[in-house]
């Protein structure tokens, strides 16, 4: 007991020492008093550093590695899953596995590489067992991904599941009714469009559903010619 207490006393240190560096605060102005904007790669470390030690939760005491997120900081799209599976505790890293394999397959689909883009999940560290997270450990890690979405300021942010659609639209809704309504929400003061679509987990055990699956990808696609100007290349 008194080893673990000592643990996270000293994994509560680290967080602490690795948040102070997170951009707020008066050392993010220039010499005049302006407002800096940092690079968004220099932030994304900051959150990641914070992320690897946080304890602000219980599910520090389990885990094997928190998984901040991957990809390119400059995203014009954002993809936010559900949590950490076995594998992505394992590796660190979101969507790695058969999930993974099949959302690489869909981006491919409308001319998007993973490489290209940002992925990360709504909560950072995997629930024992896959149980679904708790309110409290969901509040905690919505602030680090909030900061994350203003470092990269994407153009369109894609939901994958019901637990990250419901904590960045803050609703009770099921992802089910919200993507039926074949609509993107304005997002993060109108600076970009949310749209919900079905977890690639799901889509390996009701494979029928793909074809709705389809339609948001389209949608995505079209998101970002718009939002772009001409990326990525039209679909066949």
């Amino acid at each position: 007991m008194r080893e673990e207490l000592s643990r996270l006393v000293s994994d509560l240190k680290d967080t602490l020492a690795a948040e102070r560096d997170l951009p707020t605060g008066a050392h993010f102005l220039t010499p005049r008093g302006e407002p800096r904007r940092p690079k968004a790669s220099d932030t994304l470390s900051r959150i990641g550093a914070a992320v690897m030690v946080c304890a602000r939760c219980r599910l520090s005491r389990t885990r094997c590695n928190a998984v901040p997120g991957e990809g390119n900081p400059e995203s014009p799209l954002l993809i936010v899953g559900e949590a950490p599976g076995a594998e992505e505790d394992r590796q660190g890293r979101p969507f790695v596995g058969k999930a993974g394999d099949l959302l690489t397959k869909m981006l491919k689909a409308i001319h998007v590489e993973r490489e290209e883009i940002f992925i990360g999940n709504a909560l950072k560290c995997r629930p024992p067992q896959n149980r679904d997270p708790a309110a409290d450990e969901l509040a905690e890690c919505r602030r680090y991904l909030m900061m994350q979405i203003a470092a990269i300021r994407p153009k369109v942010i894609l939901t994958l599941g019901r637990v990250s659609t419901q904590l960045l639209l803050q609703t009770s809704q099921g992802v089910l009714s919200l993507r039926g309504m074949q609509r993107p929400f304005p997002y993060h003061d109108g600076e970009a469009v949310l749209l919900p679509s079905l977890h690639p987990a799901y889509l390996l055990r009701n494979p029928a559903a793909k074809r709705d699956v389809w339609e948001d990808l389209k949608t995505v696609h079209r998101l970002l010619r718009e939002a772009t100007g001409d990326y990525p290349p039209p679909l066949e």
